[in-house]
C-alpha cells in the first residue's frame, strides 16, 4: 500500500501545481525569484542557468518545510494503537471527502478560503528564492490548502510513511517548477493558454480527493494497491 499512497501524494502535488491558485502565478513566481522582467523572459534574453538555480532553491525551500511536516507527523502518530489509527482513518476519510466536495464547489469551508502570505525580501537573490519557497509552503491558499490537507490526513493515517508522502507531494509540485525554470519562455506560453482549462483542473482535483477519501474511510486503499501493483513489489516502507 505504501507505493500507492506515495504515488497518490505525488499526483496530489501535480494537481496542486495545476490548480488555479498556482499555475497562473508561476510566471510571476519565476520572475520574482530570478529578478528578471516578463519582457526579458518572453524574448529569451535571460541567463537560463540563473533562472533554474533560483527555481531549484525555491523548490528546496518548500520541500524542506513539507518534509519537516512529515517528520513531525511520524513523531506524533507512529506509536498510536491500532484501534486509534483505525478511528483516525475513518475521521480522515470523511475529512478528505469534505475537502474534495469543497474543491468541486458543493461545500463551503470558510477556513480554507483564508489566505496567509509571508513577504520575503533579502539583498541576496539565492537566499530570497529559498526563503520564498519556505513562505510558499507556510502559505494557506484555497486550492493548495485542500489538497495539502488531504495529503497530511493520509500521512496521519499512515504515519510510518508520512515523511515519504510529504516528500512525494513536494516532488509533485517541484518537478513542474523545475521544468518551468529550465524552459521558462516556452512554459510561459503554455501557461498563458491554459486559462480556459483551469476550472477542469479544480473539478478533477475534487473528484480525486473524494475517491481517495472513500478508499481511506472504507479501508480499501490496500485492496486497490494489490490490484494496481504486483504483490511482489508491495514491500511497506519502514
Amino acid at each position: 500500500m505504501a507505493e500507492l499512497s506515495i504515488f497518490i501524494a505525488f499526483v496530489a502535488g501535480v494537481l496542486s501545481f495545476l490548480s488555479p491558485c498556482i499555475l497562473p502565478l508561476v510566471p510571476a513566481f519565476i520572475a520574482y525569484i530570478s529578478g528578471i522582467s516578463f519582457d526579458r523572459i518572453k524574448s529569451g534574453n535571460y541567463h537560463r542557468p540563473e533562472v533554474f538555480i533560483n527555481a531549484a532553491l525555491f523548490v528546496l525551500g518548500f520541500s524542506l518545510v513539507f518534509s519537516i511536516l512529515g517528520v513531525i507527523v511520524h513523531t506524533i502518530f507512529a506509536g498510536i494503537a491500532f484501534e486509534l489509527r483505525l478511528l483516525l482513518s475513518r475521521l480522515g476519510g470523511v475529512f478528505v471527502i469534505l475537502l474534495g466536495l469543497y474543491l468541486i464547489g458543493i461545500l463551503k469551508l470558510p477556513f480554507l478560503d483564508r489566505e496567509h502570505r509571508l513577504r520575503i525580501k533579502t539583498r541576496y537573490r539565492y537566499l530570497t528564492s529559498f526563503l520564498f519557497g519556505v513562505a510558499f509552503a507556510a502559505g494557506w491558499t484555497p486550492c493548495i490548502g485542500a489538497i495539502l490537507g488531504a495529503v497530511l490526513t493520509l500521512a496521519i493515517t499512515e504515519p510510518v510513511n508520512s515523511f515519504y508522502l510529504l516528500l512525494a507531494y513536494s516532488a509533485g509540485i517541484g518537478m513542474p517548477f523545475l521544468l518551468t525554470g529550465l524552459f521558462t519562455s516556452q512554459a510561459m506560453d503554455i501557461i498563458a493558454k491554459s486559462g480556459r482549462f483551469m476550472k477542469y483542473f479544480t473539478l478533477i482535483s475534487g473528484i480525486f480527493l473524494v475517491i481517495i477519501g472513500i478508499l481511506v474511510f472504507t479501508g480499501q486503499l490496500a485492496a486497490v494497491a494489490n490490484l494496481v501493483l504486483p504483490a511482489s513489489i508491495l514491500t511497506p516502507i519502514g
